[in-house]
């Protein structure tokens, strides 16, 4: 399973530097606007301790983590869904993400150039945040009226396009009031009728505090994941044991780049669960709610075609048993069948046919 986060926010605000620190690459970071023009793309992997634990138990000779893809989309700025700056073009990019991490810069420095000739936070983040839903509202307007149409004639594609108006319009309310898409209530069905609109607002979004060193331990809004993102990019190009030596310094107990991957994994609603064996031990990723047979298709399309069962046993129970002997002796290793919904943390054997 591949999924994208995009990283967005004004001109220099960190973006890049973020996505170096996140991906250890080169991309450009530089004191000017729009140094990033076309996005980059890294893929990172997502810090999971369990994984080492798995090993151990399993005398792996190898552990593969599963990943997230990270793009470092180019600054943003008023009117963008006008073609100011960079504008539409770089709309079209945040269109091709899952989920959005939004990065607002709070630290002062009269070195770095701000947009606005001043830091503030709120106004930054509404600056996107109503860039993006005018460029929604513009699409949901083009959609409207495409759906009237339809709507007018006859048969199965007019009774569709009636209902999906009636969501349409719902959204549209919203974003006329500058709030995001993703606040209007819909139920499933609704939600299949739009899916495909590609709105900008309706994709999850999560906050970054950009702050300075001194500002670390201060109480930010519950939306927002503070990080030095200087200090991380520092902290990245450390060996393990000084960044741990670095991050007990600061009274932190792990990165601040590891909490975002882990936070941004579930932003997107994902959980992971795990083969593992002397071969290798390696996590894999589903959405929340998957049944058993997705699960196995992420491992190999024949195993979710072939299904027949999984042999189950939480991460937990495995290693506070101490292996899948003492855990089968607990009765704690299970056959679960096709509507098995996965949890985070399942170790699966699958059983398949084809």
């Amino acid at each position: 399973m591949s999924l994208k986060i995009g990283i967005v926010g004004l001109p220099n605000v960190g973006k890049s530097t973020l996505f170096n620190a996140l991906t250890k690459q080169a991309a450009a970071a530089r004191n000017v606007p729009f140094t990033t023009i076309e996005p980059n793309v890294g893929v990172v992997p997502v810090p999971d301790e369990r994984m080492e634990k798995l090993r151990v138990l399993s005398e792996s000779a190898k552990v593969v983590p599963t990943t997230i893809e990270f793009v470092d989309i180019a600054g943003l700025v008023k009117d963008a869904h006008k073609g100011e700056g960079l504008g539409n073009k770089f709309l079209s990019h945040i269109r091709e993400v899952d989920a959005i991490v939004h990065v607002v810069r709070f630290f002062a420095d009269a070195d770095i150039i701000h947009v606005a000739n001043k830091v503030d936070p709120t106004g930054d983040a509404e600056t996107i945040n109503t860039e993006l839903a005018l460029a929604d509202l513009a699409t949901t307007q083009k959609l409207i009226s495409n759906a009237e149409k339809i709507a007018k004639g006859q048969g199965a594609d007019a009774k569709e396009a009636t209902a999906q108006l009636a969501v349409l319009k719902k959204i549209e309310a919203t974003l006329e009031q500058g709030n995001p898409a993703r606040e209007v209530e819909l139920t499933e069905k609704e939600l299949e009728l739009v899916q495909t609109s590609a709105l900008l607002t309706m994709k999850p979004m999560m906050y970054v505090a950009n702050v300075s060193e001194s500002q670390l331990h201060d109480t930010f809004p519950e939306n927002f994941l503070p990080l030095s993102i200087k200090i991380e990019q520092e902290i990245a190009q450390m060996s393990p044991e000084d960044q741990e030596i670095f991050l007990a310094e600061y009274g932190l107990t792990e990165t601040g780049l590891n909490r975002l991957i882990k936070a941004g994994y579930e932003l997107l609603g994902l959980i992971t669960f795990f083969t593992t064996g002397p071969q290798e031990t390696r996590a894999w990723t589903v959405k929340k709610g998957s049944l058993a047979p997705v699960a196995a298709g992420e491992i190999h399309s024949d195993m979710q075609r072939g299904f027949i069962r999984a042999e189950t046993v939480a991460y937990t129970d495995l290693i506070t048993l101490g292996g899948y002997a003492a855990a089968r002796a607990a009765g704690k290793v299970r056959d679960e069948g096709k509507t098995y919904i996965v949890q985070d943390g399942d170790i699966f054997v699958f059983k398949f046919s084809v």
